[in-house]
Formats: C-alpha cells, structure tokens, sequence
C-alpha cells in the first residue's frame, strides 16, 4: 500500500449534529488530537516517504484553533500541502472570518467549507459566503462540500441526477440511522462492491485522536501509536483482512454472506449494508471497527 494523502481527524467534536455525519460528529462527542499526537503522526508520515498531503477534519478543527494553527505550521514546515475541512461556524461576518483565516496565509492550500441544509437553513449559508469572501481577499484557496438531502435526488442513480454542486448522501454512521429511511430501497443482493473507496490501494487514509487508521471510517488497518505507519503499509494485506477482503470479493453481500449476518431485503446503498454488516461485527473484531465514537457511542 503506497499513501500519498492522511487526514488528521483532528477532534469527533462538532458544533453541528448533521445528520449526515459519517463520523457521528457532536457537541458531545469526546476524542482530540495533541500537539504531541500529531508531532509523532507527521514524524511517522515523514519517514514514510509517499505522503505530500496533510488534511485536518474532524469534528470541527476550529474548535481547537491554536492545536490547529500549531499543526498546520509544523506540517507545512515539514515540507507536506496542508488542507482543512471547516464547518465554518467561526465566520460570523467577513471581518471576523479573515481574522480567523489571516495566520494561515501561506500554510494552507485548500480550505473546504461544508453547507447545506443539514448545517443550516440553506445550502449556502452566510457563514459559508463570509469565509469565501474572506478567502479570496487573502489568497487561500476555498471550496464548499454540499450534501443533497435524500428527498432531492436518489444517490445512487446514474451522475446528473443531483445538482451539479451537490454530492449524494453516504449512508453510514449518523446517516444510516437518520436518513436511510427516507432513501429509495434497493435489493441487499445488488450491493457487490464498494463504490466509494479503494480498498486495496487507497491512496490516503485517516488517522484519528486515538491512532487508529482508517481505510475507510470505521474500518481500522492498524494503530499509529502502537504500530509505526511504515510497518502499517508494508503489513496490510486487504485480501486477508476480516473486513476489507470480503468486501473486496464480493462487496457489503459478501461480508453479509461470509458470517452469516441477518439482513433485510433492501438497503439505501452499499455504505448502509456494510454499516449495518459492521455494526454487528464489532464483538467479534473490536479492534478492526473502532473506535466507538464512529459507531454512534458518545464517550
């Protein structure tokens, strides 16, 4: 496995509870990241030798505002782009929002805001607007993350369904419990792959305040504070995984399928039939579908 891109999950806390939320992102929520943490994670990414892209989500990494503008500085000067993902919440008008912005001038190259209506009453909010204009004015690089809601298009028909703007619900964490009902219903059978992650070779993953690295959210190829990342890459085999190489072989169906899960008859999409898979099997692999905060425990 060759990474090019890790994530920082910098905080599960958020000011939002969107019911989107993959990750179960809340108020409540417990789980942050440490400027130590995060000097062993770029120590490990720089040894490595493939990543060139950090990102910090969340969560709300604002929420942590001088952990974040800490770690921004010290992975830019380790030579990574850097990136964060931002609610916004912080741009309450365009003077404050380039207050918050102006000591990342030079350190980021992208800011990705998320709104819509799950954020707030409307898909582009005044917060979303404010941190635009304030980034345009100080050269930072930004684009929003829209989420349509499951009433304006069906995600899993063919691209062009949803507004050209919007990408589809996921059905998984938060989603799965909230929304999947209002969703269209497919056949369980037809669920043979994974449409959104490459399992195999992913690329970039995420790495989240308890070391756990994700392959995608929820399903965990090791541990960062216990195993260094380079040992991580070079021992993950995705076919003898317990819960990558079903899904490899055959898709949420298969992992269905190879223990002997029940089921329903129809699922919203091939994220709601693995969520549902995992949620079951988390007794039996404690340590491959962690941590609690993804599957919906507050701690």
């Amino acid at each position: 496995m060759k990474l090019s891109g890790l994530h920082l999950l910098l905080t599960y806390q958020c000011t939002f509870e969107c019911d989107h939320c993959f990750v179960w992102g809340s108020p409540w929520q417990s789980g942050t990241m440490t400027l130590e943490n995060i000097r062993e994670i770029l120590r490990q990414a720089t040894d490595l030798g493939t990543i060139n892209s950090i990102y910090f989500e969340g969560g709300e990494p604002f929420l942590y505002y001088a952990t974040l503008l800490a770690s921004v500085r010290l992975a830019k000067a380790a030579g990574f782009e850097v990136g964060i993902v931002s609610n916004s919440y912080w741009a309450t008008s365009v003077d404050d929002a380039i207050e918050w912005l102006k000591p990342f001038v030079g350190l980021i190259g992208d800011l990705s805001v998320s709104s819509d209506e799950y954020h707030y009453d409307e898909m582009m909010s005044r917060q979303a607007r404010n941190a635009c204009a304030a980034g345009e004015r100080l050269g930072i690089p930004l684009g929003t993350i829209s989420i349509a809601s499951p009433e304006i298009a069906d995600p899993t028909l063919v691209v062009g369904q949803l507004p050209e703007s919007e990408s589809g619900v996921m059905y998984r964490g938060r989603a799965a419990e909230k929304l999947s009902g209002k969703a269209r219903q497919h056949p369980w059978l037809q669920f043979t792959t994974c449409p959104h992650e490459d399992l195999r070779d992913p690329g970039r993953v995420h790495v989240d305040p308890f070391g756990n690295l994700h392959v995608c959210q929820g399903i965990v190829i090791g541990n960062m504070f216990r195993t260094s990342l380079k040992a991580i890459c070079e021992r993950y085999d995705a076919d003898a995984h317990p819960i990558t190489g079903p899904l490899l072989h055959g898709g949420p169906v298969e992992l269905v399928r190879r223990y002997d899960l029940a089921h329903a008859d129809a699922y919203a999409d091939a994220c709601h039939l693995c969520y549902e898979a995992r949620c079951a099997l988390r007794p039996r692999f404690p340590e491959m579908l962690a941590p609690d905060q993804v599957y919906g425990l507050i701690k």
